[in-house]
């Protein structure tokens, strides 16, 4: 076996096409590699695929992996064929997908890489610019997208993440039983819960179907589901519902530290379970006295700690212990918890639900978690559309697939 004969087994060329010569330059430590076909070779039309002959050539050439650490290119004399019914049309090679200066293995290599790293940080690998490098991540995004099926798609979780510093946002929609990305778009009102009805319904699945959505107290967000998923019954996220009760009692902390400033350096002895306090905070809280505390936030801690058992509590009885705590937390005469009990009180019927569905947000705030890492690491992006492309990267489950189209 010559050494044409040997790139052609390792590249996996087939007939008619095959490997006519190879150059090597030392001082750029680049590999080219020159592909021909015999003449009179015959190839399928790619619009009927009647096998005619080429009808003119032109020299194209692709960037390829590297052999070791030499830089590779595949050039190839690319046919165009006559079709009697069809016309001219140029041949798609095995190797490259059309309108591509990659080939496929390639490309392949990035999307692997992309999960991992930074598009800049696989430019300064391959030799590249990220511009080149995200037309191929966007490209097979889509076109894995373009091919989803959502038509089991029944329960969804609705999560805002920050694009950029300031008030940049995309919404993700997550498949809570899947515990994908199914959709990603810009902004967080109510148009982004229409425009993933639409995309749902572009890719097989039916708003309709939608019968649980667990959202955060968003008033954008519940009129969008309420307005675009008509059957969708909405749990309030509990890990949000508990959030607020946390900040409620951390306001409290602030306001009364201007003049009690024992509560200085306090803050999360008051937002800890017990379970979690370090010795030092099992002893500093101690040294308040909680028996015979007077002060406000010692109050607002024990009515953040009876709520957090609500979750703990039989369904049937569930209801009943949110009256009792609510009556407790609107005559506490603390004002920051009588606000935060008014807005529960507002929302029962969603936070009740969780009851029934036994879903929430967890699942987004993992995912959300792997998305800021990534935006963090990459210091952001050029787009939303690059944004969008990562997210359902990492987070989308999507079943990518490097093969001429």
């Amino acid at each position: 076996m010559n050494e044409n004969e040997l790139f052609q087994a390792a590249l996996g060329i087939v007939p008619p096409w095959l490997v006519n010569r190879c150059t090597f330059t030392v001082e750029s430590g680049r590999l080219d590699i020159y592909l021909d076909f015999p003449r009179g070779s015959v190839f399928p039309c790619p619009e009927c695929g009647d096998e005619v002959k080429a009808y003119d050539t032109e020299t194209l050439t692709w960037r390829h992996l590297n052999f070791f650490q030499h830089q590779t290119y595949l050039h190839a004399r690319t046919p165009r064929v006559q079709c009697s019914r069809c016309g001219v049309h140029r041949i798609a090679v095995p190797w490259a997908r059309p309108d591509s200066g990659f080939t496929l293995l390639f490309e392949a290599f990035v999307l692997q890489l992309a999960k991992a790293m930074t598009i800049l940080a696989i430019a300064r690998l391959v030799g590249e610019h990220d511009t080149l490098l995200w037309r191929i991540v966007n490209h097979y995004v889509d076109l894995a997208r373009s091919k989803a099926d959502h038509s089991q798609v029944t329960q969804v979780g609705i999560d805002e993440t920050a694009a950029r510093r300031g008030h940049d946002y995309v919404s993700l929609f997550v498949d809570m039983e899947e515990r994908k990305v199914i959709f990603v778009t810009a902004g967080k009102d109510s148009a982004t819960v229409a425009a993933f009805a639409e995309d749902l319904q572009v890719h097989k699945g039916n708003p309709g179907a939608i019968n649980e959505v667990s959202i955060d107290m968003s008033p954008a967000f519940i009129k969008g589901v309420t307005g675009h998923l008509p059957n969708a019954s909405i749990t309030f996220d509990k890990f949000h519902v508990t959030k607020m009760v946390n900040e409620a009692v951390d306001e409290v902390r602030r306001l009364e530290r201007k003049d009690h400033p024992e509560l200085s350096g306090s803050r999360y002895i008051w937002l800890k379970n017990p379970d979690n306090l370090t010795a030092n905070q099992r002893t500093k809280l101690a040294d308040f006295d909680l028996p015979n505390c007077h002060l406000k936030t010692a109050r607002a801690y024990q009515i953040r700690l009876v709520f957090q058992d609500f979750y703990s509590e039989p369904p049937d009885q569930a209801e009943a212990f949110l009256d009792k705590w609510y009556f407790w937390a609107t005559h506490s005469q603390i004002q920051p918890i009588v606000d935060v009990a008014k807005t529960i009180r507002l929302h029962q019927a969603g936070i009740l639900r969780w009851f029934t569905s036994r879903i929430n947000n967890g699942i987004l705030e993992g995912i959300n978690s792997l998305v800021q890492a990534a935006k963090a690491k990459a210091r952001g992006y050029r787009s939303n559309r690059n944004f969008a492309s990562i997210i359902y990267l990492i987070a989308g489950k999507l079943e990518l697939s490097c093969q001429p189209t």
